[in-house]
């Protein structure tokens, strides 16, 4: 590889709150692979997604757009082919593209950009997980289990298992992932490289090897700030999160809060490993000195505060991510306060992949603003302002957010508005909406929320996809089901030494006896020790070797 643009590593993890790292104050995860990041790196301190689910955070973080620009409302919608993402644009600007993990594609396109993906998705790519606001969120839908409904029963059974299924997946994301960096290293192709390792950790279940438990003393852990709150003292919202989650029923103990608590900082631990080895990769690959790093989250985890678990809302425990940028030209530790957010990536992306910082590439809307100045340790341009949204369970309407600042606006047609200063209440626990205080600074915002969304507009709209999507899925369930998953096929003939003109005798040497880079090359691997050791070849008579 010869092309002198950076490559790009983007690591994603899953659930991940910002406020469960060191790196943001956290005084009980051990991470030291991201903690090795943050020495050479800039730490964006408030970064949000978008919209606190999977599905729509990451297509709202591929696309550069907020989720209901690009028709995305919930875990079972359909992200659209035709929607650029941040891989296309990085193909435009001549990189390779690949995928290693879970993106949560709905949908028959499951690239997305990327050239290849190197494991199918974790989970399903069809409309099974579909909001459906026209039944109760305490019952279920017949014939199937609405997304979430009753899940805090699951993080009662958090503890140590040697292999479950999430653990199968995210060993075999990062050995293919770190296998890719090496190939792209032997290759003859000389682009840069764009490879998205998504793993599926922390996500709950909270269960995890004996090694990662170990790493932590259970009376260490600490507890939720803001102890389970009782029903009736819970914004709307968290009303109907609480019932729609199971948290009643799941009359969860302060013994099996810490457990659960236990099983997500070892988890954590589990991600921080695999990083390491993507790190180790590199190093060991000669990519280092070209190759810019990339943390992330796609939305946190509640974890307890006030009784809730999982995303679904709009408090900093569910919306801040962890957003690291580690770039090979700096050595130094820097810090950003701006507010930030995931539809940042990809301009973000674009910026750093074009040696002369020009964005025109981007030709379709999109709803971010580049790093690239935080990252070259300079200040932001634009509007110090992030947005947020929700339309999955436990809503019945659309949901929206504003931070500005230091304050954050959060407005439903169904639930009272909230309003925090962030400054002064970082647990958000002082609702200032409709206080004489703060009456100007909550007009503002409830003008920015009227410029940016048509609420009344949308509901019709989101309930229309409901609908349409609960279709399809009945009539899928009838006859030959189509299957949207990603197949990787591989010819048994495409694989390790096979006769090939380049390799005619399928052998493990190149004509000079040096062990190959590859199995269809003649180039020599790099023999690390001893060095500058002359090969010797034995052989026997009658040998061809």
């Amino acid at each position: 590889m010869t092309d002198k643009r950076p490559n790009i590593l983007i690591v994603q993890a899953d659930q991940l709150t910002a406020r469960a790292l060191a790196a943001y104050g956290n005084k009980v995860s051990k991470t030291p692979a991201i903690d090795r990041l943050v020495e050479s790196g800039v730490v964006f301190e408030n970064a949000i997604c978008n919209y606190p689910l999977c599905g729509p955070s990451r297509a709202s973080m591929m696309s550069g757009l907020l989720a209901f620009n690009a028709g995305v409302y919930d875990n079972g919608t359909e992200f659209a082919a035709s929607i650029p993402t941040f891989a296309h644009y990085m193909r435009i600007l001549g990189y390779q593209t690949a995928l290693s993990g879970k993106m949560h594609f709905i949908g028959p396109d499951q690239l997305h950009g990327f050239e290849e993906r190197l494991i199918t998705d974790i989970y399903p790519s069809d409309f099974n997980w579909a909001a459906n606001w026209t039944v109760e969120h305490g019952s279920n839908e017949p014939g199937r289990l609405l997304a979430a409904a009753g899940e805090v029963n699951g993080v009662l059974r958090s503890g140590v298992y040697e292999r479950t299924v999430q653990l199968d997946y995210d060993d075999e994301v990062c050995f293919k992932a770190v296998r890719k960096i090496h190939d792209y290293a032997r290759s003859d192709d000389p682009r840069p490289f764009c490879l998205v390792a998504s793993f599926t950790h922390p996500h709950d279940p909270f269960a995890v090897p004996q090694e990662y438990w170990d790493r932590y003393r259970h009376d260490d852990i600490d507890m939720p700030l803001i102890p389970r709150l009782p029903r009736e003292e819970l914004d709307a919202h968290s009303q109907r999160l609480h019932d729609h989650i199971g948290v009643a029923e799941a009359n969860m103990s302060d013994d099996d809060i810490r457990l659960a608590r236990h099983g997500y900082y070892a988890a954590i631990s589990y991600v921080d490993d695999q990083l390491a080895k993507l790190l180790d990769a590199v190093e060991k690959a000669g990519l280092t000195e070209n190759t810019v790093v990339l943390f992330l989250s796609d939305h946190g985890e509640a974890l307890g505060e006030r009784g809730l678990w999982f995303k679904r809302s709009f408090y900093d425990v569910a919306l801040k991510v962890p957003f690291i940028v580690s770039v090979p030209w700096s050595d130094k530790s820097r810090r950003c306060s701006d507010n930030v957010s995931l539809v940042d990536l990809l301009p973000t992306l674009v910026d750093l992949g074009q040696p002369d910082r020009n964005l025109d590439v981007i030709e379709a809307h999109h709803d971010g603003r580049s790093l690239c100045k935080a990252i070259e340790g300079n200040t932001l341009d634009g509007e110090n302002v992030v947005f947020a949204e929700m339309a999955a369970d436990a809503l019945t309407a659309p949901a929206v957010s504003v931070i500005e600042n230091n304050h954050k606006y959060i407005q439903c047609e169904t639930d009272p508005p909230m309003l925090f200063d962030l400054a002064a209440d970082p647990m958000e626990t002082n609702n200032l909406a409709g206080t004489s205080e703060a009456a100007k600074i909550e007009n503002g915002l409830a003008a920015i929320v009227s410029k940016k969304w048509d609420l009344v507009a949308l509901n019709p709209k989101i309930l229309e996809s409901q609908c349409c999507r609960r279709l399809v899925e009945r009539a899928h369930a009838l006859g030959a089901q189509p299957s949207w998953d990603y197949d990787i096929l591989l010819q048994g003939r495409d694989q390790y030494f096979r006769a090939c003109a380049e390799n005619r005798s399928a052998s493990n040497y190149n004509s000079n006896f040096d062990v190959r880079l590859r199995p269809e090359s003649e180039a020599p691997n790099k023999r690390i020790f001893p060095y500058n050791a002359t090969p010797v070849v034995v052989g026997f008579e009658g040998s061809s070797h």
